[in-house]
């Protein structure tokens, strides 16, 4: 019972501590001057007007252009707190760029290693590395040779510079998509949106030729014609190769190729959550009932009473 009372009044005495310090703090702002409560108050509202109006920027979907749009919101099978990737979905996206996307599009931060475990099997990666081939060198006799790709290497560019690649496709670069998903406003939501978006121009807007209209593209105007078509790859797996399945199997793999790590980084917190959630209530027992006694102990000395004896003098 004593336990109990003790423990009942370190919490009645924090409680007060802590109901001085708001009383102390209410009090310096009280003696401010009328000039600096309208400044911080003014501070104050610019700082919630700025921050309200970069949160409706930034979800707006009106654009600069009143033929814009902005993409819809899709429900990705990693879009949860704790949600992996569909490592079926990646695999089949793989097949959709190595079959459509590779004839111009680079993913030169990417090297056939990262597949392992991933999509492929150590063997399967290794095969794939060995269907193309790179140039290496020198050799003994200071020549350069191709050799069969190897884990180590990186995905190999379409073209052997960016003019090349420029003249192939009427003057427009295409983007390495490495990191296509980090790059756009609206990631994956973005490339599903814009594979699948081509249409017929409105009335009233001329394309050029050799451009396509798609609404998600900013401008409308498209240096790339539309590439998936139904029925166009056939999936090792026997999924039905729909436009819309092609799209999100290869905006599932470029998520992943622009994150890799994303899987790793949702099992670490996982395990500092689990681990956070053991340990945190004993740290609060400690802190609470042992730490706190010890914090706020008080020392006082006392001048202690000179003893009377008969050798002290009267």
């Amino acid at each position: 019972m004593a336990r109990v009372l003790s423990r009942f009044y370190n919490a009645t005495q924090t409680y007060a501590n802590s109901r001085k310090a708001h009383t102390f703090a209410l009090g310096n702002l009280s003696k401010l001057s009328a000039s600096k409560k309208a400044l911080y108050s003014t501070l104050g509202a610019a700082a919630v007007g700025g921050a309200c109006l970069l949160y409706a920027l930034e979800t707006s979907e009106v654009e600069a252009s009143g033929n814009d749009l902005h993409p819809p919101h899709f429900h990705w099978p990693h879009s949860g707190v704790i949600d992996s990737f569909d490592h079926q979905s990646i695999r089949r996206g793989y097949q959709v760029y190595k079959q459509v996307c590779a004839a111009c599009h680079s993913l030169r931060f990417l090297a056939y290693r990262n597949l392992v475990g991933v999509t492929h099997t150590e063997d399967e990666a290794k095969e794939e590395a060995a269907a193309i081939q790179v140039q290496d060198g020198p050799n003994e006799e200071g020549k350069m040779f191709m050799r069969p790709g190897k884990l180590a290497d990186y995905f190999p560019n379409p073209y052997p510079n960016d003019e090349a690649a420029r003249a192939a496709n009427n003057g427009a670069l295409p983007p390495d998509l490495s990191y296509i998903v980090l790059a756009r406003h609206g990631g994956e939501h973005y490339v599903f949106s814009l594979l699948t978006g081509y249409a017929d121009p409105p009335a009233g807007i001329e394309i050029r030729e050799g451009q396509a209209y798609n609404p998600y593209f900013p401008g409308g105007a498209l240096g790339m014609a539309q590439q998936l078509y139904d029925e166009g790859v056939e999936y090792e797996d026997g999924t039905k190769a729909t436009v819309s399945q092609m799209a999100k199997d290869v905006s599932e793999f470029l998520a992943w190729a622009s994150m890799p790590e994303h899987d790793a980084r949702k099992r670490m917190f996982i395990k500092v959550a689990i681990f956070g959630g053991l340990i945190l209530p004993v740290v609060w027992y400690i802190y609470k009932f042992k730490w706190s006694v010890l914090k706020s102990r008080k020392v006082q000395y006392v001048l202690m009473p000179k003893s009377k004896n008969r050798f002290n003098s009267p």
